[in-house]
């Protein structure tokens, strides 16, 4: 399970509308890829389409789905969201990080 903090939704619902996608049907596709300066790197993308090896999950309204091979790095993880002067952007509350770098995007185990 993922879970989706209220600003993370305000942003993501914002962010879907003007990219063109509709947050009550179109889904947040969260991945993990080789990369990053701690070795694994977030991916994050809208979506309109299912695969059949993706994992659906609907949090704070947020229709989210994660590859199979990603889900094992991202059980328990937060979406979150930090705006203003000093905001990151979407932040991931990874529980199955050992190390992560600065910026919060690479993470190891």
């Amino acid at each position: 399970m993922i879970k989706v903090s209220d600003t993370a939704k305000k942003k993501v619902v914002q962010l879907m509308t003007e990219d063109g996608f509709d947050a009550t049907n179109d889904f947040v596709r969260v991945g993990v890829k080789s990369g990053g300066c701690s070795g694994l790197s977030y991916d994050l993308k809208f979506d309109n389409s299912k695969e059949d090896n993706d994992k659906l999950f609907e949090d704070n309204g947020v229709k989210i789905i994660v590859d199979k091979k990603s889900f094992l790095y991202l059980v328990g993880t937060t979406l979150e969201y930090s705006g203003g002067l000093n905001g990151k952007g979407f932040v991931f509350n990874n529980p199955n990080a050992n190390r992560t770098c600065g910026c919060g995007e690479s993470f190891s185990l």
